[in-house]
Order: structure tokens, then C-alpha cells, then sequence
């Protein structure tokens, strides 16, 4: 009889690329006629997005769009005034390899800022960003699920895998017109718009997908009476198109702000009292199925010599998310270094890192706060001072994840402050983060089985059982295929119901002709 082998495809996933680009962000800026001369300047923000991006070939290319926001005085006028200009640039990378059904991971970030005034009216801008990127693709393997003839013997194991991978994104335009409260001094102009998205839902309905959420707002705008602080909030509702979801898969929808544009509408009194807010908002949809198949990982043969190929094949399982929360405490300021008066305050997360802690249940995350306010010193001039805070915070999660890898993104930070009566100026972060553990299960997979039916295996004595001392914890498997016997015919003769020996113990191994 010959050997008859059945092969099963296995998707997998590998990087494809991993590495950093810089870009080099400059700006020489005369002020429009409009705007008052420059009396001192306050802040400088470069906000960097990456909005689209396109895998052709070998070659991934992404537009990375900064935005600039540098914020001053005039000599006349106390209010803040806010220069806001937008630079795109085309950025290409070469993969080295064209990879099936790629999907890129794109994060950009500010390195550094410089600026300042060349004269009254005009002003020049320096700085960098850096952007890390991680370009995924599907691996095909193929291994044995199946053998017969030649006296084969198997050893076979479940292992689940994504056998299907659905990927859409969608951008998307909101747009909502607001009234700012009468207890509220008029809006001369917005000097800083703090854009979160919250409680994204997902919901399958007649093979698309529905996604809802809320865009949250925190603005921070310029009046006669120093900066304002405003809270809004947009939701959001839109279908997204993912052609053969049905209700097998698994999905998970997460949403990026990209961009906010923040009209002033004058009323009849000429005052800006009504806002008119457009963020863009880019849904990422991944939807997966999972399925199972039994592989075989060892092969032998009973009666003849047999040579096997294996192959290590990872498979990525569903990554389980953790809504966590921690507080941070810092001591910002004291006697006279504290302001006179604090508009706002609020805290950005930077440079942070994610370790699994040693009992394999908890996470590790550190990195760098970052205070920032908008305040008044003892003079009266406008200050918005920022503040570096390291942390370190072990945040325990309760399931085991020491298999896999762990990474932590912080999704919103609420930030209070008090002063006490010896003049201390104290903040305190209360930081919502999502800790996402990655789990993947290592198989070593049979791949080829090839057998020698010219001569049969030797045997060491003319014999029907063998006795054989089995160990703690042994595998029957191991037994049989020393002795090139069958394991269910190991196990029938020492009445054995586990593939793996409890106790070490006295065997009788019956031999095979």
C-alpha cells in the first residue's frame, strides 16, 4: 500500500518591515495684515498625522501631515493670538518584499521644536519628527493533517489560527454647530483643540458593519479675560463596508482623531459666540476567523524506516484587551514659582514603554507625562509652562499573559490640581490606558514524510512484549515509536487511560510483526 498524505494551508502572519523615518519640519512665516505685531511669544505645538497610506508592491507610501500651532501676544492686547499653518509631505519605503495582504502600522511623533521671532512680523519655525512603522503580511504554510498506509503511525494536536482576515478604513467628516454658554466671554481665537475618542461600539448588521462612538473635545480658547477652557463632545455613527463579514468573525474597531478645523461665526453683535466643529476621524476595522484543524506534529512507521520534515509555524490567536486605570501625583510648582492664576491644565503621554511584569499577570508601563497649563503670573502675562513627569506604574491584570507580548496605549488623561496653604502647587493624573496582550502559540509542525518500503526495520530479539521501566510524566507516544510499536496497543496492555504516564511504572510494550 502506498502512502497517501493529506496537506492542510496554514495562513500566518510575519513583519515584513520594522523601522524609523524622520522628517524635518521648517517654517518662515510672515503674519497677514490682520493679525497685531509680535510682543512675546508663548508656545510652539508641531502635530504630526498620518491620514492614508498605500502598499504597492515592494513599495509603502503614507502622507504625513504636521500642523503647526505657535501661540503669542501683541503688545497692545493681553489676548493670546494662534498662528496655525499645515505642511504634507510624501514619504516612500522600500519593503524588500512584496507581501500578501499587507497591513501597516504607522505612529508618528514630535522629536523637538524650536522657535522664534526674526522681527516684529515675522516667524520661523524648526523641528523634527520621527515616524515609526510596522508592515505585517499573511504567510502560507502548509502541513500534513493527514497520513495513511505504509503502517504509519500519527501524532496529531488542535491548533487554532485566523483562517480569514477582513481590513477596512474608513476616514470620516463630522460636523456640528455649537453656542457657547452667556456666563462665557466671546471667542477672539482657539489656541489649542484636544481631540479623544470614546466608547467605540461595534455591531454587525446585514453584512456591514456599524460603528458608533463620540469625538470628545477639549478646547482651550482666547478671550478679553485670558484663556477659556470649553468641553464638547460630537458622536458619531457610519457603516463601514467589509465585504463577507457574517457573524463567524471577531472584530475590533478602533478610531484615530486626524484632524479638528474650528470655524468662528460672528452674531449680530459682531462677538463670536457659536463654533462650528468639523474633526476628521479615521475608523480602523479588523475583523478575523478563527478556525481549527487537527495538524499532525510526529510520524512514524511500524514496520518501516521513515524520515520526517518539520517546520516551526506561530500563529497569531485573538489579542485580549484590558480597560485599566492609575493615578499619577506631581508636585508642579511651589512658593513663588506658582502662578498667580490657572486657566487650564491638562497632560500628554510621551516616549511610553510596556513590559510584562515577572508574575506574568501584570503589565509594566513607563514613560513621560507631560504637565501643561495656561496661566497668569505675578506680572499679569500669559504663560503656558510645560512640565516632565517620569512614571512608572505596575498595573495588574488578573489573567495569565506571560505568553505573548504586551503593548499599552493611554486613551485619556483627567488632570486636577490644588494649591495648599504652604504654597505648593500639586497636580494629579487620573490615566485610562488599554493594555492589549498579543498572544501567539508556537507549533512545530510535520511538513514531509517520506518512507523506505524497500527494507523493513530490524528487530533486536525474536520476542512478542518487551518489559520497559516508563519515567515520571513520560509520553506514551515517545515509548511506542522506540520500540516501533503502536500507542494504543502500549496502552490497551497496561490498561492505561492517559497518553502520559502519572508515575514511572513497569510497561509491557507488545511488539509489532
Amino acid at each position: 500500500m502506498n502512502l497517501k498524505i493529506n496537506r492542510e494551508t496554514i495562513s500566518t502572519e510575519e513583519i515584513i518591515y520594522s523601522g524609523l523615518q524622520e522628517q524635518g519640519v521648517e517654517l518662515d512665516y510672515i503674519l497677514p495684515d490682520y493679525f497685531p505685531d509680535i510682543f512675546r511669544l508663548v508656545r510652539c505645538e508641531v502635530i504630526p498625522t498620518v491620514a492614508d497610506y498605500s502598499i504597492m508592491g515592494s513599495t509603502l507610501s503614507y502622507e504625513l501631515c504636521c500642523e503647526i500651532r505657535l501661540i503669542y501676544c501683541g503688545e497692545e492686547n493681553s489676548a493670546l493670538q494662534c498662528i496655525t499653518q499645515k505642511q504634507n509631505f510624501t514619504k516612500t519605503v522600500e519593503l524588500g518584499k512584496s507581501p500578501e495582504s499587507p497591513e501597516a502600522v504607522i505612529s508618528p511623533k514630535t522629536d523637538h521644536v524650536n522657535f522664534r521671532a526674526v522681527n516684529k512680523r515675522r516667524l520661523d519655525v524648526r523641528g523634527a519628527v520621527s515616524v515609526k512603522i510596522s508592515v505585517s503580511g499573511v504567510k502560507k504554510q502548509e502541513v500534513i493533517c493527514d497520513a495513511s498506509g505504509m503502517n504509519i503511525q500519527l501524532k496529531k494536536a488542535p491548533m487554532k489560527y485566523i483562517s480569514q482576515k477582513l481590513c477596512a478604513d474608513k476616514t470620516i467628516q463630522l460636523s456640528e454647530e455649537t453656542e457657547i454658554s452667556a456666563a462665557q466671554p466671546p471667542v477672539i481665537s482657539i489656541i489649542r483643540c484636544d481631540t479623544k475618542i470614546c466608547g467605540v461600539e461595534k455591531k454587525i448588521i446585514s453584512g456591514k458593519l456599524l460603528a458608533k462612538g463620540d469625538v470628545s473635545l477639549k478646547i482651550l480658547y482666547a478671550s478679553e479675560n485670558g484663556p477659556e477652557p470649553l468641553e464638547l463632545t460630537v458622536p458619531f455613527s457610519q457603516i463601514v463596508d467589509m465585504d463577507g463579514i457574517d457573524e463567524a468573525f471577531t472584530c475590533n474597531v478602533t478610531a484615530e482623531p486626524l484632524s479638528c478645523n474650528i470655524t468662528l461665526i460672528a452674531d449680530k453683535n459682531g462677538e463670536n459666540r457659536t463654533l462650528r466643529i468639523e474633526p476628521e476621524v479615521k475608523l480602523i476595522c479588523r475583523c478575523v476567523k478563527l478556525s481549527e484543524a487537527m495538524i499532525v506534529c510526529d510520524a512514524y512507521s511500524t514496520v518501516y524506516p521513515c524520515d520526517t520534515e518539520f517546520s516551526e509555524i506561530h500563529t497569531d490567536q485573538l489579542p485580549a484587551v484590558y480597560a485599566e486605570n492609575f493615578r499619577h501625583t506631581a508636585q508642579l510648582a511651589q512658593g513663588d514659582a506658582v502662578p498667580a492664576k490657572i486657566f487650564s491644565m491638562w497632560c500628554s503621554p510621551k516616549n511610553i514603554n510596556t513590559r510584562l511584569g515577572n508574575d506574568g499577570k501584570s503589565v509594566v508601563i513607563s514613560g513621560m507625562l507631560t504637565y501643561s497649563m495656561a496661566a497668569e503670573d505675578s506680572s499679569g502675562s500669559i504663560t503656558m509652562p510645560d512640565r516632565d513627569e517620569a512614571f512608572e506604574e505596575t498595573v495588574n491584570i488578573g489573567d495569565d499573559i506571560s505568553e505573548g507580548a504586551v503593548s499599552a496605549e493611554i486613551s485619556d488623561i483627567s488632570v486636577s490640581y490644588n494649591i495648599s496653604d504652604q504654597g505648593v502647587l500639586t497636580a494629579r493624573a487620573d490615566v485610562s490606558v488599554n493594555i492589549t496582550a498579543f498572544g501567539s502559540t508556537g507549533f512545530n509542525a510535520l511538513t514531509d514524510i517520506s518512507v523506505d518500503d524497500s527494507i523493513k526495520k530490524q528487530r533486536d530479539g525474536d520476542y512478542a512484549v518487551k518489559l520497559y521501566f516508563g519515567t515520571d510524566n513520560e509520553d506514551i507516544w515517545n515509548i511506542a515509536k522506540r520500540f516501533s510499536t503502536e500507542v494504543d496497543a502500549v496502552m490497551e496492555e497496561n490498561d492505561l487511560s492517559d497518553t502520559t504516564l502519572e508515575n514511572g511504572r513497569m510497561l509491557l510494550i507488545p511488539i509489532k510483526e
